[in-house]
């Protein structure tokens, strides 16, 4: 059972994703007949720190808690935060000892350090993901999670999916039911739907770098609806199919036929911010030909389905 919370705050910790496990495990409901914590905000020596707002911190405690708590959480620091030899000594007992590791953001570079990442399957924030797998070529990187669980090892996203992770413990540890009224007490869904793609900033790309096809990319954006073969883009370039695979892949990174799905994905999903169209009409613009066609690649690429992203969006979107 989970009954006490350490949480490692070093100079550069994120004010918001500290607040994240304040609120959710340092609050006191009981009265509200939810469980209760033991919660230390703990430093090297119970120093204090300065947070990535500029403001300083006096943490609770010094590291003491981390060697009893049921979890150790470490939330968002600047990415050039080290960890002291004593703090990664520390996370590395808690973890021996059968303690729940958890990180927010870039505090799994926190846990990188300590060696908690290696051969696991982690998370962080999409924009830090590729930096987190060099860092830690060990590690097994998911780009697309909110949040990853790996035996004790809990890793999340960045900001908000620090939310939907210490739900997700909490429903575990305590169950649905007190999960869901947590997250209602909070004002924030229980349980949200699909990965960080549907967060990743995505535009449509003007043209991506690629001097012979330029003019054939162009044309084809602005006919994302028609279906178009790959023997027609050949011939409108004057190339045999099959040199005209091999170019596109040399000049692209990828084939026809994916180049062309994900530019109709990355207008679906504009469509749905920006519009009313239905999921039908969505289809039909993007040249998927149907809604379930569209939900097939849209939710491949994106991890949601039309609707549920629709929804993350509404006050995008004007009422259908």
């Amino acid at each position: 059972m989970l009954n006490s919370v350490a949480v490692l705050v070093l100079d550069g910790v994120a004010p918001f994703e500290l607040g994240v496990l304040a609120e959710v495990f340092g609050t006191d409901r009981t009265a509200d007949g939810l469980p209760g914590y033991r919660f230390d905000v703990c430093s090297p020596q119970g120093a204090t720190v300065r947070t990535s707002a500029g403001f300083q911190l006096v943490p609770s405690a010094d590291l003491g808690p981390i060697e009893r708590a049921d979890l150790v959480a470490v939330p968002a620091h600047h990415g050039d935060t080290a960890a002291h030899p004593e703090v990664r000594a520390a996370l590395r007992r808690a973890a021996d000892r059968g303690a729940y590791l958890f990180s927010v953001c870039t505090g799994a570079y926190l846990l990188g350090e300590a060696g908690l990442l290696d051969g696991r399957e982690c998370t962080t924030h999409w924009r830090h993901v590729d930096e987190l797998q060099r860092r830690h070529p060990e590690a097994r990187v998911r780009c697309n999670s909110l949040y990853v669980q790996d035996g004790r090892l809990l890793t999340s996203a960045g900001t908000a999916a620090g939310i939907d992770a210490c739900l997700h413990l909490v429903r575990q540890e305590h169950g649905s039911a007190t999960a869901t009224r947590l997250a209602r007490r909070m004002v924030v869904p229980p349980h949200r739907d699909g990965g960080q793609s549907q967060y990743v900033e995505a535009p449509i790309a003007k043209v991506p770098q690629a001097p012979t096809l330029e003019p054939l990319l162009e044309w084809l954006i602005q006919r994302l609806d028609q279906q178009v073969t790959v023997d027609e883009l050949a011939a409108r370039v004057g190339m045999a199919p099959r040199t005209f695979a091999r170019r596109f892949r040399a000049e692209t990174g990828t084939t026809p036929h994916d180049w062309v799905t994900n530019q109709r994905v990355l207008l679906a999903r504009r469509l749905l911010e920006e519009t009313g169209l239905t999921v039908d009409e969505v289809a039909d613009r993007t040249g998927f030909g149907n809604a379930a066609a569209l939900r097939h690649h849209f939710t491949r690429r994106v991890g949601a389905t039309p609707n549920a992203y629709r929804v993350t969006f509404r006050d995008r979107v004007p009422a259908d």
